[in-house]
Protein backbone atom coordinates (compact mmCIF):
# COMPACT_ATOMS: atom_id res chain seq x y z
CA UNK A 1 0.00 0.00 0.00
CA UNK A 2 1.42 3.32 -0.82
CA UNK A 3 1.79 5.72 1.59
CA UNK A 4 0.53 8.83 -0.53
CA UNK A 5 -0.96 10.16 -4.06
CA UNK A 6 2.66 11.93 -4.59
CA UNK A 7 4.75 8.28 -4.16
CA UNK A 8 1.51 6.27 -6.09
CA UNK A 9 2.51 8.64 -9.09
CA UNK A 10 5.60 8.38 -8.85
CA UNK A 11 5.10 4.90 -8.93
CA UNK A 12 3.10 4.81 -12.07
CA UNK A 13 4.86 7.40 -13.96
CA UNK A 14 8.56 7.23 -15.56
CA UNK A 15 10.89 10.32 -15.28
CA UNK A 16 12.26 9.71 -18.39
CA UNK A 17 9.18 9.67 -19.95
CA UNK A 18 7.67 13.02 -18.26
CA UNK A 19 10.88 14.84 -18.92
CA UNK A 20 11.28 13.49 -22.83
CA UNK A 21 7.75 15.27 -23.28
CA UNK A 22 9.21 18.74 -22.92
CA UNK A 23 12.68 18.34 -23.88
CA UNK A 24 14.54 15.93 -25.98
CA UNK A 25 16.75 13.32 -24.48
CA UNK A 26 19.54 11.49 -25.66
CA UNK A 27 20.74 8.19 -24.13
CA UNK A 28 23.96 8.11 -22.46
CA UNK A 29 25.14 4.86 -20.79
CA UNK A 30 22.28 4.16 -17.82
CA UNK A 31 20.85 7.09 -17.88
CA UNK A 32 20.14 10.17 -20.62
CA UNK A 33 21.34 13.72 -21.21
CA UNK A 34 20.01 16.83 -22.83
CA UNK A 35 20.76 20.82 -22.97
CA UNK A 36 19.37 22.04 -19.73
CA UNK A 37 16.43 23.88 -20.37
CA UNK A 38 17.22 26.46 -17.60
CA UNK A 39 19.95 27.82 -18.42
CA UNK A 40 21.84 27.95 -21.53
CA UNK A 41 24.37 25.99 -22.49
CA UNK A 42 25.81 24.15 -25.58
CA UNK A 43 27.63 20.96 -23.89
CA UNK A 44 24.58 18.93 -22.50
CA UNK A 45 25.19 18.70 -18.68
CA UNK A 46 21.40 17.73 -17.73
CA UNK A 47 21.24 14.30 -16.83
CA UNK A 48 18.04 11.92 -16.00
CA UNK A 49 18.73 8.66 -14.05
CA UNK A 50 16.07 5.97 -14.78
CA UNK A 51 16.91 3.96 -11.86
CA UNK A 52 16.76 6.65 -9.28
CA UNK A 53 14.26 8.53 -11.00
CA UNK A 54 15.81 11.96 -10.81
CA UNK A 55 17.55 14.62 -12.97
CA UNK A 56 20.20 16.44 -11.95
CA UNK A 57 22.17 19.51 -14.21
CA UNK A 58 25.07 20.10 -13.31
CA UNK A 59 26.06 23.50 -15.06
CA UNK A 60 23.54 25.34 -12.89
CA UNK A 61 23.20 22.93 -9.95
CA UNK A 62 19.40 22.52 -9.79
CA UNK A 63 17.64 18.96 -9.71
CA UNK A 64 15.49 16.93 -8.47
CA UNK A 65 12.12 14.56 -8.56
CA UNK A 66 9.65 14.84 -11.83
CA UNK A 67 7.72 16.85 -9.20
CA UNK A 68 10.68 19.29 -9.20
CA UNK A 69 10.79 19.36 -12.84
CA UNK A 70 7.19 19.99 -13.72
CA UNK A 71 6.99 22.46 -11.39
CA UNK A 72 10.22 24.69 -13.07
CA UNK A 73 9.23 23.82 -16.66
CA UNK A 74 5.76 24.96 -16.05
CA UNK A 75 6.42 27.79 -13.48
CA UNK A 76 3.61 26.34 -10.98
CA UNK A 77 3.57 25.70 -7.44
CA UNK A 78 3.59 22.37 -5.75
CA UNK A 79 -0.37 21.54 -5.64
CA UNK A 80 -0.49 22.29 -9.51
CA UNK A 81 2.27 19.96 -10.35
CA UNK A 82 0.61 17.38 -8.40
CA UNK A 83 -2.39 18.01 -10.06
CA UNK A 84 -1.39 17.83 -13.52
CA UNK A 85 1.30 14.80 -13.11
CA UNK A 86 -2.05 12.83 -10.88
CA UNK A 87 -4.12 13.50 -14.32
CA UNK A 88 -1.36 11.67 -16.40
CA UNK A 89 -1.01 8.77 -14.07
CA UNK A 90 -4.36 8.39 -13.63
CA UNK A 91 -4.45 8.66 -9.97
CA UNK A 92 -7.08 10.01 -8.58
CA UNK A 93 -6.91 12.95 -5.39
CA UNK A 94 -9.37 12.98 -3.04
CA UNK A 95 -11.88 16.01 -3.15
CA UNK A 96 -10.90 18.95 -1.59
CA UNK A 97 -12.43 21.81 -0.01
CA UNK A 98 -12.92 24.63 -2.78
CA UNK A 99 -12.09 27.01 0.41
CA UNK A 100 -8.07 24.73 -0.17
CA UNK A 101 -8.03 24.83 -3.90
CA UNK A 102 -5.13 27.10 -5.08
CA UNK A 103 -5.95 30.91 -7.08
CA UNK A 104 -4.68 29.20 -10.14
CA UNK A 105 -6.50 25.89 -10.25
CA UNK A 106 -9.48 28.03 -9.58
CA UNK A 107 -8.94 29.93 -12.50
CA UNK A 108 -8.33 27.09 -14.81
CA UNK A 109 -11.69 25.97 -13.63
CA UNK A 110 -12.91 29.03 -14.86
CA UNK A 111 -11.35 28.90 -18.18
CA UNK A 112 -12.56 25.76 -18.80
CA UNK A 113 -16.11 26.52 -17.97
CA UNK A 114 -15.55 29.74 -20.12
CA UNK A 115 -14.75 27.69 -22.93
CA UNK A 116 -17.69 24.87 -22.54
CA UNK A 117 -20.36 27.90 -22.15
CA UNK A 118 -18.69 29.58 -25.68
CA UNK A 119 -18.96 25.80 -27.46
CA UNK A 120 -22.40 25.82 -26.36
CA UNK A 121 -23.54 29.02 -27.39
CA UNK A 122 -21.69 28.13 -31.42
CA UNK A 123 -23.74 25.76 -31.62
CA UNK A 124 -26.95 26.27 -29.58
CA UNK A 125 -27.96 30.01 -30.48
CA UNK A 126 -29.11 31.38 -33.51
CA UNK A 127 -26.27 33.70 -33.90
CA UNK A 128 -23.63 31.14 -32.66
CA UNK A 129 -24.64 29.07 -35.64
CA UNK A 130 -24.48 31.71 -37.90
CA UNK A 131 -20.74 32.57 -36.64
CA UNK A 132 -20.54 28.25 -37.27
CA UNK A 133 -21.49 28.99 -40.94
CA UNK A 134 -19.13 31.84 -41.55
CA UNK A 135 -16.25 29.72 -40.39
CA UNK A 136 -17.30 26.48 -42.45
CA UNK A 137 -17.12 29.15 -45.32
CA UNK A 138 -13.53 30.40 -44.81
CA UNK A 139 -12.86 26.48 -44.84
CA UNK A 140 -12.69 24.93 -41.56
CA UNK A 141 -14.25 21.49 -41.07
CA UNK A 142 -17.10 21.03 -38.33
CA UNK A 143 -14.25 18.33 -37.26
CA UNK A 144 -11.59 21.44 -37.13
CA UNK A 145 -14.22 23.71 -35.24
CA UNK A 146 -15.06 20.97 -32.67
CA UNK A 147 -11.11 19.87 -32.22
CA UNK A 148 -9.98 23.34 -31.40
CA UNK A 149 -12.67 23.90 -29.60
CA UNK A 150 -14.12 27.04 -31.20
CA UNK A 151 -16.96 29.10 -29.41
CA UNK A 152 -19.24 31.97 -30.04
CA UNK A 153 -19.41 35.05 -27.65
CA UNK A 154 -23.14 36.35 -27.07
CA UNK A 155 -23.49 39.99 -27.75
CA UNK A 156 -24.97 40.80 -24.81
CA UNK A 157 -23.27 42.43 -21.41
CA UNK A 158 -23.22 39.69 -19.15
CA UNK A 159 -24.10 36.32 -20.44
CA UNK A 160 -20.52 34.93 -19.73
CA UNK A 161 -20.63 36.37 -16.36
CA UNK A 162 -24.04 35.53 -14.94
CA UNK A 163 -22.93 32.06 -16.06
CA UNK A 164 -20.32 31.71 -13.99
CA UNK A 165 -21.55 33.61 -11.07
CA UNK A 166 -24.17 30.68 -10.86
CA UNK A 167 -21.37 28.15 -10.90
CA UNK A 168 -20.08 29.58 -7.65
CA UNK A 169 -17.10 31.92 -9.04
CA UNK A 170 -16.93 35.57 -7.75
CA UNK A 171 -16.52 38.74 -9.20
CA UNK A 172 -13.22 39.47 -8.97
CA UNK A 173 -12.03 35.60 -9.96
CA UNK A 174 -13.68 36.16 -13.42
CA UNK A 175 -12.01 39.51 -14.04
CA UNK A 176 -8.65 37.92 -12.77
CA UNK A 177 -8.79 34.96 -15.71
CA UNK A 178 -9.76 38.02 -17.91
CA UNK A 179 -13.08 37.23 -19.09
CA UNK A 180 -14.40 40.45 -17.73
CA UNK A 181 -13.98 44.34 -17.21
CA UNK A 182 -15.23 47.43 -14.98
CA UNK A 183 -16.07 50.34 -16.30
CA UNK A 184 -15.28 54.03 -14.71
CA UNK A 185 -18.64 53.74 -13.30
CA UNK A 186 -18.47 50.32 -11.83
CA UNK A 187 -20.53 48.22 -13.98
CA UNK A 188 -19.24 44.59 -14.56
CA UNK A 189 -19.22 43.48 -18.03
CA UNK A 190 -18.15 40.71 -20.14
CA UNK A 191 -14.71 41.12 -22.01
CA UNK A 192 -16.27 38.82 -25.09
CA UNK A 193 -19.26 39.91 -26.55
CA UNK A 194 -20.65 38.79 -30.14
CA UNK A 195 -17.43 37.43 -31.24
CA UNK A 196 -15.87 33.71 -32.59
CA UNK A 197 -13.48 32.57 -29.67
CA UNK A 198 -10.28 30.24 -30.16
CA UNK A 199 -9.75 29.32 -26.84
CA UNK A 200 -5.79 29.46 -26.27
CA UNK A 201 -4.44 26.39 -24.90
CA UNK A 202 -0.92 26.05 -22.32
CA UNK A 203 1.62 22.98 -23.43
CA UNK A 204 -0.83 20.49 -21.45
CA UNK A 205 -4.11 21.51 -23.65
CA UNK A 206 -5.46 23.53 -20.55
CA UNK A 207 -7.23 26.48 -21.66
CA UNK A 208 -5.42 29.56 -20.16
CA UNK A 209 -7.22 32.39 -22.26
CA UNK A 210 -8.86 33.43 -25.36
CA UNK A 211 -9.14 35.70 -28.49
CA UNK A 212 -12.17 36.99 -30.19
CA UNK A 213 -12.53 37.89 -33.42
CA UNK A 214 -15.28 40.12 -34.63
CA UNK A 215 -17.94 38.53 -36.22
CA UNK A 216 -20.62 41.02 -37.79
CA UNK A 217 -19.94 45.01 -37.28
CA UNK A 218 -16.73 46.05 -38.54
CA UNK A 219 -16.90 49.17 -36.45
CA UNK A 220 -14.91 47.69 -33.72
CA UNK A 221 -11.19 46.22 -33.67
CA UNK A 222 -10.78 42.72 -35.17
CA UNK A 223 -9.50 40.85 -32.60
CA UNK A 224 -9.80 41.23 -28.63
CA UNK A 225 -7.47 39.09 -27.22
CA UNK A 226 -7.10 37.99 -22.95
CA UNK A 227 -4.47 40.06 -21.02
CA UNK A 228 -2.10 38.98 -18.83
CA UNK A 229 -3.42 36.79 -16.53
CA UNK A 230 -2.05 34.54 -14.20
CA UNK A 231 -2.37 31.20 -16.47
CA UNK A 232 -1.68 33.82 -19.47
CA UNK A 233 1.40 35.25 -20.83
CA UNK A 234 1.14 36.21 -24.86
CA UNK A 235 5.13 36.30 -24.62
CA UNK A 236 4.98 32.87 -23.56
CA UNK A 237 2.17 30.83 -25.69
CA UNK A 238 2.54 29.86 -29.40
CA UNK A 239 -1.11 28.88 -30.39
CA UNK A 240 -1.74 25.27 -30.84
CA UNK A 241 1.50 24.13 -29.98
CA UNK A 242 -0.02 21.67 -27.33
CA UNK A 243 -1.55 19.95 -30.75
CA UNK A 244 2.39 20.37 -32.82
CA UNK A 245 4.76 19.95 -30.37
CA UNK A 246 5.16 15.49 -31.10
CA UNK A 247 4.85 16.14 -34.84
CA UNK A 248 7.72 18.72 -34.66
CA UNK A 249 9.96 16.49 -32.82
CA UNK A 250 9.21 13.75 -35.18
CA UNK A 251 9.72 16.32 -38.58
CA UNK A 252 12.28 17.93 -36.66
CA UNK A 253 11.42 21.18 -37.59
CA UNK A 254 8.26 24.29 -37.16
CA UNK A 255 6.31 25.90 -39.16
CA UNK A 256 5.46 29.24 -37.60
CA UNK A 257 2.55 31.60 -39.23
CA UNK A 258 0.34 34.75 -37.76
CA UNK A 259 -3.21 34.11 -36.71
CA UNK A 260 -5.68 31.20 -35.73
CA UNK A 261 -7.38 31.03 -38.45
CA UNK A 262 -4.04 30.08 -40.53
CA UNK A 263 -2.97 28.17 -37.83
CA UNK A 264 -6.27 25.76 -38.03
CA UNK A 265 -6.41 25.79 -41.66
CA UNK A 266 -2.52 24.33 -41.86
CA UNK A 267 -3.57 21.57 -39.28
CA UNK A 268 -6.53 20.80 -41.16
CA UNK A 269 -4.03 20.03 -44.77
CA UNK A 270 -1.93 17.92 -42.71
CA UNK A 271 0.79 20.59 -41.38
CA UNK A 272 0.05 19.28 -37.81
CA UNK A 273 3.90 20.33 -36.83
CA UNK A 274 2.64 24.16 -37.21
CA UNK A 275 2.20 26.86 -34.42
CA UNK A 276 1.02 30.39 -34.51
CA UNK A 277 2.38 33.90 -32.52
CA UNK A 278 -0.75 35.70 -31.74
CA UNK A 279 -0.70 39.58 -30.61
CA UNK A 280 3.30 39.33 -30.26
CA UNK A 281 6.35 38.97 -32.37
CA UNK A 282 7.83 35.86 -31.55
CA UNK A 283 10.03 35.93 -27.97
CA UNK A 284 12.97 34.67 -25.96
CA UNK A 285 10.31 32.92 -23.76
CA UNK A 286 8.84 31.30 -27.35
CA UNK A 287 11.50 30.16 -28.60
CA UNK A 288 12.96 28.69 -25.70
CA UNK A 289 10.17 26.29 -25.62
CA UNK A 290 9.91 25.22 -29.53
CA UNK A 291 13.86 25.13 -28.73
CA UNK A 292 12.78 21.85 -26.71
CA UNK A 293 11.21 20.14 -29.91
CA UNK A 294 13.69 21.05 -32.78
CA UNK A 295 16.10 23.90 -33.97
CA UNK A 296 14.76 24.26 -37.80
CA UNK A 297 12.14 27.07 -38.10
CA UNK A 298 9.97 27.51 -41.02
CA UNK A 299 8.18 31.09 -41.01
CA UNK A 300 5.53 32.66 -42.78
CA UNK A 301 5.17 35.58 -41.88
CA UNK A 302 4.62 39.00 -43.90
CA UNK A 303 7.83 40.67 -43.52
CA UNK A 304 9.23 43.97 -44.63
CA UNK A 305 13.10 43.54 -44.81
CA UNK A 306 12.90 47.18 -45.13
CA UNK A 307 11.19 47.88 -41.67
CA UNK A 308 12.50 47.99 -38.43
CA UNK A 309 9.31 45.84 -37.77
CA UNK A 310 8.57 43.78 -34.58
CA UNK A 311 8.57 40.67 -36.65
CA UNK A 312 12.31 41.40 -38.61
CA UNK A 313 13.31 41.42 -34.37
CA UNK A 314 11.63 38.36 -33.13
CA UNK A 315 13.56 36.36 -36.48
CA UNK A 316 17.03 38.05 -35.60
CA UNK A 317 16.30 36.80 -31.74
CA UNK A 318 15.98 33.44 -33.25
CA UNK A 319 18.87 33.28 -35.24
CA UNK A 320 21.11 34.71 -32.26
CA UNK A 321 19.46 31.61 -30.47
CA UNK A 322 21.06 29.12 -33.41
CA UNK A 323 17.82 28.24 -35.00
CA UNK A 324 18.04 27.36 -38.69
CA UNK A 325 15.32 29.32 -40.23
CA UNK A 326 13.72 29.18 -43.74
CA UNK A 327 11.30 31.81 -45.04
CA UNK A 328 8.23 30.57 -46.95
CA UNK A 329 8.02 33.61 -49.79
CA UNK A 330 4.03 34.47 -50.36
CA UNK A 331 2.36 36.20 -53.20
CA UNK A 332 1.95 39.67 -51.94
CA UNK A 333 -1.75 40.53 -50.39
CA UNK A 334 -1.99 36.76 -49.21
CA UNK A 335 -1.70 35.21 -45.94
CA UNK A 336 -1.39 31.16 -45.56
CA UNK A 337 -5.59 30.96 -44.80
CA UNK A 338 -6.19 32.66 -48.28
CA UNK A 339 -3.65 30.02 -50.03
CA UNK A 340 -4.47 26.99 -48.48
CA UNK A 341 -8.13 27.66 -49.09
CA UNK A 342 -7.82 28.51 -53.09
CA UNK A 343 -5.06 25.64 -53.84
CA UNK A 344 -3.55 23.64 -50.96
CA UNK A 345 -1.14 22.31 -53.51
CA UNK A 346 0.28 25.59 -54.03
CA UNK A 347 1.23 25.89 -50.89
CA UNK A 348 2.88 22.66 -50.53
CA UNK A 349 5.33 24.02 -53.16
CA UNK A 350 6.13 27.55 -51.33
CA UNK A 351 7.03 25.23 -48.29
CA UNK A 352 9.09 23.15 -49.95
CA UNK A 353 10.53 25.91 -51.92
CA UNK A 354 11.09 27.78 -48.81
CA UNK A 355 14.78 29.77 -49.10
CA UNK A 356 17.29 30.02 -45.72
CA UNK A 357 17.20 33.62 -44.25
CA UNK A 358 20.34 34.91 -46.14
CA UNK A 359 18.46 33.98 -49.50
CA UNK A 360 15.68 35.92 -48.74
CA UNK A 361 16.62 38.71 -47.60
CA UNK A 362 18.94 38.84 -50.94
CA UNK A 363 16.02 38.09 -52.92
CA UNK A 364 13.60 40.48 -51.34
CA UNK A 365 15.92 43.60 -51.38
CA UNK A 366 17.24 42.91 -54.81
CA UNK A 367 13.42 42.63 -56.17
CA UNK A 368 12.61 45.82 -54.54
CA UNK A 369 15.99 47.85 -55.91
CA UNK A 370 16.10 46.29 -59.09
CA UNK A 371 17.73 49.34 -61.39
CA UNK A 372 21.19 48.98 -59.58
CA UNK A 373 21.63 52.94 -59.74
CA UNK A 374 23.99 54.24 -56.88
CA UNK A 375 21.21 54.81 -54.98
CA UNK A 376 19.81 51.46 -54.97
CA UNK A 377 23.06 49.70 -54.27
CA UNK A 378 23.58 51.70 -51.09
CA UNK A 379 19.57 50.98 -50.11
CA UNK A 380 20.50 47.44 -50.55
CA UNK A 381 24.05 47.32 -48.69
CA UNK A 382 21.86 48.78 -46.27
CA UNK A 383 20.04 46.15 -45.52
CA UNK A 384 22.47 43.37 -46.39
CA UNK A 385 25.24 44.28 -44.46
CA UNK A 386 23.65 44.04 -40.76
CA UNK A 387 22.29 40.94 -41.79
CA UNK A 388 25.77 39.25 -43.24
CA UNK A 389 27.77 41.08 -39.90
CA UNK A 390 25.38 38.71 -37.79
CA UNK A 391 26.78 35.85 -39.53
CA UNK A 392 28.85 34.05 -36.52
CA UNK A 393 30.48 31.43 -39.23
CA UNK A 394 33.61 32.78 -40.68
CA UNK A 395 33.40 30.50 -43.79
CA UNK A 396 29.54 31.33 -44.54
CA UNK A 397 29.80 34.88 -43.68
CA UNK A 398 32.89 34.97 -46.46
CA UNK A 399 30.28 33.17 -49.15
CA UNK A 400 27.40 36.19 -48.58
CA UNK A 401 30.34 38.89 -48.90
CA UNK A 402 31.32 37.30 -51.96
CA UNK A 403 27.59 36.98 -53.26
CA UNK A 404 26.70 40.51 -52.67
CA UNK A 405 29.96 41.61 -54.20
CA UNK A 406 28.90 39.57 -57.09
CA UNK A 407 25.71 40.81 -57.26
CA UNK A 408 26.26 44.65 -56.41
CA UNK A 409 29.07 44.49 -59.18
CA UNK A 410 31.59 45.80 -56.49
CA UNK A 411 35.35 44.75 -55.00
CA UNK A 412 35.04 42.24 -52.08
CA UNK A 413 37.53 44.34 -50.23
CA UNK A 414 34.62 47.05 -50.64
CA UNK A 415 31.93 45.32 -48.91
CA UNK A 416 34.42 43.97 -45.95
CA UNK A 417 35.04 47.89 -45.34
CA UNK A 418 31.73 49.12 -45.28
CA UNK A 419 30.82 45.91 -43.10
CA UNK A 420 33.76 47.13 -40.61
CA UNK A 421 31.68 50.41 -39.73
CA UNK A 422 28.09 48.47 -40.00
CA UNK A 423 26.96 48.66 -36.36
CA UNK A 424 23.92 46.41 -35.24
CA UNK A 425 21.57 47.20 -33.16
CA UNK A 426 22.39 45.85 -29.81
CA UNK A 427 19.20 46.78 -28.01
CA UNK A 428 17.43 43.40 -26.28
CA UNK A 429 15.32 42.52 -29.67
CA UNK A 430 12.38 40.73 -27.31
CA UNK A 431 11.78 40.12 -23.60
CA UNK A 432 14.36 37.61 -22.46
CA UNK A 433 13.38 34.87 -20.80
CA UNK A 434 15.27 34.38 -17.15
CA UNK A 435 17.38 31.43 -16.49
CA UNK A 436 18.94 30.18 -13.46
CA UNK A 437 22.91 31.16 -13.29
CA UNK A 438 24.92 28.05 -13.22
CA UNK A 439 25.83 27.18 -9.55
CA UNK A 440 30.13 27.72 -8.65
CA UNK A 441 31.14 24.90 -6.10
CA UNK A 442 34.86 25.73 -4.38
CA UNK A 443 37.40 22.91 -5.47
CA UNK A 444 36.69 21.79 -1.17
CA UNK A 445 33.42 20.99 -1.94
CA UNK A 446 34.10 19.19 -5.43
CA UNK A 447 36.69 17.20 -3.94
CA UNK A 448 34.06 15.83 -1.35
CA UNK A 449 31.58 15.15 -3.39
CA UNK A 450 33.69 12.90 -5.76
CA UNK A 451 35.13 11.49 -2.79
CA UNK A 452 31.81 10.56 -1.61
CA UNK A 453 31.01 9.01 -5.38
CA UNK A 454 33.87 6.97 -4.84
CA UNK A 455 32.86 5.69 -1.58
CA UNK A 456 30.00 4.86 -2.23
CA UNK A 457 30.55 3.34 -5.73
CA UNK A 458 33.26 1.20 -3.73
CA UNK A 459 32.37 1.09 0.11
CA UNK A 460 35.71 -0.66 0.68
CA UNK A 461 37.81 1.76 0.33
CA UNK A 462 36.10 3.97 3.10
CA UNK A 463 39.12 2.02 5.29
CA UNK A 464 41.57 5.16 3.58
CA UNK A 465 39.53 7.95 5.39
CA UNK A 466 41.27 7.51 8.88
CA UNK A 467 39.47 9.89 11.58
CA UNK A 468 41.89 12.38 10.80
CA UNK A 469 40.36 14.00 7.91
CA UNK A 470 36.93 13.77 9.64
CA UNK A 471 37.10 17.51 10.57
CA UNK A 472 38.22 18.58 6.67
CA UNK A 473 34.36 17.55 5.82
CA UNK A 474 30.70 19.03 5.91
CA UNK A 475 28.46 16.88 8.48
CA UNK A 476 27.04 15.33 5.49
CA UNK A 477 30.12 14.42 3.84
CA UNK A 478 31.13 12.69 7.28
CA UNK A 479 28.04 10.20 7.39
CA UNK A 480 28.53 9.03 4.14
CA UNK A 481 32.69 8.48 5.12
CA UNK A 482 31.84 6.45 8.25
CA UNK A 483 29.60 3.85 5.46
CA UNK A 484 25.88 5.02 6.48
CA UNK A 485 23.11 6.41 4.17
CA UNK A 486 20.28 8.27 5.96
CA UNK A 487 17.27 8.04 4.88
CA UNK A 488 16.94 11.77 5.30
CA UNK A 489 19.25 12.27 2.77
CA UNK A 490 17.94 10.57 0.15
CA UNK A 491 17.58 13.20 -2.26
CA UNK A 492 21.64 13.64 -2.33
CA UNK A 493 22.59 10.48 -1.63
CA UNK A 494 20.89 9.39 -5.34
CA UNK A 495 22.69 13.04 -7.14
CA UNK A 496 26.13 11.69 -5.58
CA UNK A 497 25.37 8.23 -7.49
CA UNK A 498 23.85 9.82 -10.34
CA UNK A 499 27.19 12.17 -10.56
CA UNK A 500 29.31 9.43 -9.93
CA UNK A 501 28.02 7.40 -13.05
CA UNK A 502 28.11 10.61 -15.00
CA UNK A 503 31.99 11.20 -14.12
CA UNK A 504 32.58 7.45 -14.81
CA UNK A 505 34.62 5.05 -13.20
CA UNK A 506 38.06 5.80 -11.70
CA UNK A 507 40.84 3.22 -13.44
CA UNK A 508 42.24 3.00 -10.02
CA UNK A 509 39.37 4.12 -7.16
CA UNK A 510 41.92 4.07 -4.26
CA UNK A 511 45.04 5.63 -5.87
CA UNK A 512 42.35 8.96 -7.24
CA UNK A 513 40.94 8.43 -3.34
CA UNK A 514 44.41 9.19 -1.95
CA UNK A 515 45.30 12.50 -3.99
CA UNK A 516 41.90 13.90 -3.65
CA UNK A 517 41.99 13.04 0.38
CA UNK A 518 45.62 15.03 0.07
CA UNK A 519 44.38 17.69 -1.97
CA UNK A 520 41.48 18.42 0.56
CA UNK A 521 44.06 17.85 3.19
CA UNK A 522 46.23 20.77 1.87
CA UNK A 523 43.25 23.00 0.85
CA UNK A 524 42.36 22.95 4.97
CA UNK A 525 46.15 23.63 5.49
CA UNK A 526 46.30 26.72 3.18
CA UNK A 527 43.10 28.24 4.82
CA UNK A 528 44.30 27.83 8.08
CA UNK A 529 47.55 29.23 7.09
CA UNK A 530 45.82 32.50 5.27
CA UNK A 531 43.90 32.83 8.91
CA UNK A 532 47.23 32.59 10.59
CA UNK A 533 48.93 35.43 8.20
CA UNK A 534 45.90 37.91 9.04
CA UNK A 535 46.25 36.96 12.58
CA UNK A 536 49.94 38.05 12.51
CA UNK A 537 49.24 40.79 10.73
CA UNK A 538 47.18 41.83 13.51
CA UNK A 539 49.46 41.13 16.19
CA UNK A 540 51.73 43.42 14.47
CA UNK A 541 49.51 46.17 14.56
CA UNK A 542 49.57 45.87 18.42
CA UNK A 543 52.85 44.90 18.80
CA UNK A 544 51.91 41.79 20.95
CA UNK A 545 55.67 39.71 20.37
CA UNK A 546 54.62 36.91 22.43
CA UNK A 547 51.48 36.38 20.49
CA UNK A 548 53.30 36.75 16.77
CA UNK A 549 56.28 34.26 18.18
CA UNK A 550 53.25 31.62 18.91
CA UNK A 551 51.56 32.23 15.52
CA UNK A 552 55.03 31.90 13.69
CA UNK A 553 55.47 28.72 15.60
CA UNK A 554 52.23 27.63 14.13
CA UNK A 555 52.48 28.80 10.92
CA UNK A 556 55.75 26.83 10.69
CA UNK A 557 54.53 23.72 11.49
CA UNK A 558 51.39 24.11 8.94
CA UNK A 559 53.85 24.66 6.55
CA UNK A 560 56.00 21.78 7.45
CA UNK A 561 52.39 19.07 7.18
CA UNK A 562 52.15 21.11 3.84
CA UNK A 563 55.33 20.63 2.47
CA UNK A 564 55.34 16.75 3.39
CA UNK A 565 52.06 15.75 2.25
CA UNK A 566 51.56 13.47 -0.78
Amino acid sequence: MLNSPVEEIKNRLDIVEVISSYIKLQKAGANFRAVCPFHSEKKPSFFVSPSRQIWHCFGCGTGGDVFKFVMMIEGVEFADALRLLAQRAGVELKRQDPQLKTERQRLYEICELACRFFEKQLEGSSVGKEAKEYLLSRGLTAESVKKWRLGYSPDVWQGLSDFLFSRGYRQEEIHKAGLALTSEKGSFYDRFRGRIIFPVFDLNSRVVGFGGRVFKSEDTAKYVNSPGTLLYDKSRILYGLDKAKVEIRKKNHCLLVEGYIDLILLSQSGYENAAAVSGTALTAYQLQTLKRYSDNLYIAFDMDVAGDSATKRGIDLAQSQDFNIKIVTMPQGKDPADIISENPKEWHKLVQEAKSILEFYFQTAFARWPEQTAEDKRAISKILLPVIKKIPNRIERSHWIQELAKRLKVKEEVIEEELRGTTINSEPTAKEAPEIRPQQKTRKELLEERIACLILKNPASAALVSEDYFPYFSSKIQVILTGNTPAEDKDFINYLFLKGEVEGDSPDCQQELKICLAEIKNLEIKGKLNEICQDIKKAEEEKNQKKINSLTQEFNKLSHELIESP
